[in-house]
């Protein structure tokens, strides 16, 4: 959890993070207690004022940014969760997935949301809570419990209760979401049994949706900005114009291309997505995602034990001049777009006895800039336009190594921006937006600043040579387990 204060010029000025705990009850289950959420959540904001002695009436408002298909659902009455959230790397509804499938489901909820059916969603989340949890489903029936993403759930903490809500761009991470009417679509949820009644009311990514309860930060300020992680990140890159494309390197890896104001269908297994809200008018955008990128390099570190931070990943790969042939694919919670194969597993392939810790370190950092290509490809190939340069953010940026690899194994500029908490950042800028701190797009496009452009410097060759490997890899890594029943 974090919470950041940001100037009128886009600048910040103080930040607080806390860690809390992930829960993996069984392989491929993923977790996070909703309290913990909560409380890391305030507690970070407090800091933040504290630090800076700032007192909460100077805050003009607040913007919200959250990890967007996580799930959670909870007592009207008193807030409290009826289990952990199910966290959006969560592989378990994989089966229920396959029934909607087996249905003929696939081509309309592709039309209608611009998703494919996967676990990644929170919709088969919310139906396996509902199968598994005794007498939930008659509880959600009669209105008594209530649905969200992590941004809902903190918005009705804030709000001391007061407020169920979503922004359009986490109710299009749902599978439930029609992006064509941007409102709940009533037949996916008939087929699923999702009552609506447990649902969120819908409302734009910039504005005012409420006012936080004085018992909470000592202030009543304004809630008025609020987008999905990814979307958030996207906006704080200032990527408005239709064309321009940014990539978040975090826990996974995540890829949006503005498409403008009209959805773009793809082909080659992208989803299609709002973007924001602001005012009558939605900007939507084509996305990719990866589910595995940082957590890669956690698990060299917390599971393997062969690094200490994830910061020394940059010397040990730079300290060999290639992976001598060694990929690693990281299909921990199975494989995202544009292969969506929730069976696939992690591989480590093309050890030989000369493989050793440098070359595997450096397989990971590759790993994350080929899935990177991955998605650029498919997006250029729906959309017929070449990304000409890259904007990225998140907290892998920092490795030059991996940035250089990234610009070198896509073949265009990379380009990282001063503020590289680009997902804090583009929630300060929705919220600021609302309440008029600035005036219009133009005017928040100038707090956009360069910090370094990386070139690509590897010839196209070689480039394509290591590509044709990764694809290798991932093919060895597909349709590993089968799906619990």
């Amino acid at each position: 959890s974090r919470a950041m204060l940001f100037d009128r010029h886009g600048h910040p000025k103080t930040i607080a993070n806390i860690e809390f705990q992930q829960h993996f009850p069984k392989p491929g289950w993923v977790e996070h207690d909703p309290a913990d959420i909560l409380d890391s959540q305030l507690t970070s904001a407090r800091r933040v004022l504290d630090s800076l002695d700032a007192s909460t009436d100077s805050v003009m408002a607040i913007g919200i940014a959250n990890q967007r298909e996580t799930t959670i659902l909870w007592d009207r009455s008193d807030g409290r969760p009826v289990s952990n959230a199910i966290v959006w790397q969560d592989r378990r509804s994989t089966r229920i997935c396959e029934d909607l499938t087996n249905a003929g489901w696939e081509q309309d909820i592709r039309s209608r949301t611009g998703l494919v059916i996967d676990p990644y969603f929170s919709a088969t989340k919310i139906r396996w809570l509902l199968n598994t949890i005794p007498g939930l489903q008659e509880r959600a029936e009669r209105g008594e419990i209530a649905f969200g993403t992590v941004d809902s759930f903190l918005i009705h903490h804030l709000t001391g209760g007061r407020q169920h809500v979503t922004d359009v761009s986490n109710a299009s991470r749902t599978m439930f979401f029609n992006i064509n009417n941007l409102d709940w679509d009533d037949d996916i949820l008939r087929e699923l049994n999702i009552p609506r009644s447990i649902l969120p009311e819908i409302c734009p990514s910039s504005g005012v949706i409420g006012m936080t309860d004085r018992s909470v930060l000592g202030h009543s300020i304004p809630i008025a900005g609020v987008a999905g992680d990814q979307q958030a990140a996207t906006f704080g890159q200032a990527c408005f114009r239709a064309g321009m494309s940014k990539q978040t390197y975090g826990t996974g890896s995540f890829m949006l291309m503005n498409t403008g104001n009209v959805p773009v269908r793809s082909t080659h297994g992208l989803l299609t997505t709002v973007a924001w809200k602001i005012g009558n008018q939605t900007t939507y955008s084509l996305e990719g995602s990866s589910f595995i990128a940082g957590a890669a390099v956690q698990w060299l570190r917390d599971m393997l034990g062969i690094i200490a931070t994830a910061d020394e990943t940059a010397e040990i790969a730079a300290s060999v001049p290639s992976t001598g042939g060694v990929y690693f694919v990281p299909a921990f919670a199975g494989l995202g777009a544009p292969f969506w194969d929730a069976n696939a597993r992690g591989a480590l392939l093309g050890l030989t006895r000369g493989t050793g810790r440098a070359e595997i370190v450096r397989a990971v950092l590759e790993a994350v800039a080929f899935q990177t290509r991955d998605l650029a490809t498919a997006m250029q190939s729906d959309c017929g336009i070449e990304i000409p340069i890259l904007r990225v953010d998140g907290g892998m940026v920092v490795n030059n190594v991996l940035m250089q690899l990234q610009a070198d194994t896509l073949g265009c500029p990379v380009a990282r921006p001063r503020v590289s908490e680009t997902t804090a950042l583009g929630a300060a800028l929705l919220a600021g937006l609302a309440v008029g701190c600035w005036k219009n797009l133009e005017e928040i496009e100038q707090t956009w600043q360069l910090d370094r452009q990386f070139e690509p410097a590897e010839s196209a060759s070689v480039r394509d040579n290591r590509y044709r490997g990764w694809l290798k890899a991932v093919e060895r890594s597909r349709n590993w387990v089968e799906a619990d029943p």
